[in-house]
C-alpha cells in the first residue's frame, strides 16, 4: 500500500521498490514505474499499484479419483506480475488518493483465476487416477500437471501474469480411508516388529542356552576334576598310611628285637645276679657257720665267769642309751643285799 501524505490541498505519494505505481491526469500517463515520489492533486489524479514481487497462493481443494474416493490436495503456486501496465489494464489496482487503499480486490481476483485454473488441471488429471496410484505418485502428477496447464493458460499472460513455480505439499484420502489403508503398512510393521523381537528373543535363548550349557560343561568338567582330585587323594592317602603301616611294622620289628634282647640280657643279667647273690649267700653262710663254729668252740674252752661276763656285755651293748641312772634307797638296798648274797656263796 502506497504512503500518502497531506500537505495544503496536495497530496505526497511514495511507493515502495516492490510497487509499481502508474500515475495519470487527463488520460495522460506523467509517472510510470516502482518506487516513485511524487506531489499530486487528488481531484485530478488517477492512480494505480501493481505489486511487482513474488507471491505465494495457498490453495486446497477436493478432487475424486477413478475409482470414486475423494482425496484433498494442498498446493502452492508462486506467481509475479510480470507486465504491471497489463495487469492494470485487465484487473482494477486503482488506489485512494486520500488513503493509497486499493478500491477493489485485485489480489484476489489473480487467486481465484489461478485457483480454479490449477484445480481443473488436478481435477482432470486425478479423475483417471486410482486412489491407490494417486497416493504414490500422485503430487508428483498434479504438480506436473498443474504446472503445464497454468503455463500453457493463454488468460495468464494476457492478464500479464507469470507463473514461477507450483508446489504440491500432500494428496490425501478421507480420514476414515486413510485409516483403513493405514492399517494393512501398520499391521505390516507390527508384524515384523514382532518379528524382529522373537527373532532377538531366540537369539537371547539360544545365547542363554549356550551359556547354560558352557556353565553345565565346566561343572561336569570341575566334577570330574573333583572325582580325580578324590582319587588321587585316595590314593596318596592309601600310600601314606601304607607307608605309615611299614614304618610302625618296621618300628615294631626293631623295637620287638631290642626288648628282646633287653629281655635276653636282663635274663642273663638276672641269672648272673641271682647266680653271684647265691653264691655270696652261701659264701655268707659259709663264714657265719665258721664264725659260729668258732665262736662255740671259744665259749666251749672258756669258763663259766667269763661267758657271765661276756652275755653281761653283749647285753649291755643291745640296751638303749641311758643319759641318767637315779638309784632310790630301795633299789639300792635291794642290789646290796643281792650283791652281798652273792659273795657270800
Amino acid at each position: 500500500m502506497a504512503d500518502i501524505t497531506r500537505r495544503l490541498g496536495w497530496r505526497h505519494l511514495r511507493g515502495a521498490p516492490t510497487a509499481h505505481i502508474r500515475h495519470h491526469r487527463d488520460g495522460r500517463l506523467l509517472h510510470d514505474g516502482p518506487g516513485l515520489s511524487f506531489w499530486f492533486r487528488a481531484l485530478t489524479a488517477a492512480l494505480s499499484e501493481v505489486p511487482v514481487d513474488d507471491r505465494e497462493l495457498a490453495m486446497t481443494f477436493h478432487a475424486r479419483t477413478s475409482d470414486f474416493q475423494d482425496v484433498t490436495v494442498q498446493a502452492t503456486v508462486t506467481y509475479r506480475i510480470s507486465d504491471p501496465a497489463l495487469a492494470a489494464a485487465r484487473l482494477d489496482f486503482s488506489v485512494d488518493p486520500d488513503t493509497g487503499v486499493w478500491r477493489g480486490s485485485p489480489l484476489e481476483q489473480l487467486g481465484t483465476l489461478l485457483t480454479e485454473t490449477a484445480q481443473q488441471h488436478a481435477l482432470d488429471v486425478l479423475a483417471r487416477t486410482p486412489l491407490s496410484s494417486a497416493l504414490v505418485d500422485g503430487v508428483a502428477a498434479v504438480r506436473e500437471r498443474v504446472a503445464a496447464g497454468l503455463g500453457g493458460e493463454p488468460r495468464l499472460p494476457a492478464t500479464g501474469i507469470e507463473v514461477v513455480a507450483v508446489r504440491v505439499m500432500a494428496l490425501r484420502p478421507e480420514p476414515e480411508v486413510e485409516r483403513a489403508l493405514r492399517t494393512p503398512a501398520r499391521e505390516q510393521i507390527q508384524q515384523e516388529a514382532d518379528r524382529a523381537t522373537y527373532e532377538r528373543r531366540a537369539v537371547a535363548v539360544e545365547r542363554e542356552r549356550a551359556i547354560a550349557e558352557n556353565e553345565l560343561a565346566s561343572q561336569i568338567e570341575l566334577a570330574r576334576r573333583e572325582e580325580q582330585l578324590v582319587e588321587q587323594r585316595g590314593t596318596n592317602s592309601r600310600r601314606e598310611a601304607e607307608e605309615h603301616a611299614a614304618a610302625d611294622a618296621v618300628r615294631a620289628e626293631a623295637e620287638a628285637a631290642r626288648t628282646v634282647k633287653l629281655a635276653e640280657a636282663e635274663a642273663t643279667r638276672s641269672v648272673r645276679l641271682a647266680r653271684a647273690e647265691a653264691e655270696g649267700a652261701r659264701e655268707t653262710g659259709e663264714a657265719r657257720a665258721q664264725a659260729q663254729a668258732a665262736w662255740l668252740r671259744v665259749h666251749a674252752e672258756v669258763d663259766v665267769a667269763t661267758l657271765n661276763a661276756l652275755t653281761g656285755t653283749r647285753l649291755a651293748e643291745n640296751l638303749p642309751h641311758i643319759d641318767s641312772v637315779t638309784v632310790s634307797p630301795d633299789v639300792l638296798t635291794g642290789l646290796l643285799a643281792r650283791l652281798g648274797h652273792g659273795e657270800s656263796a
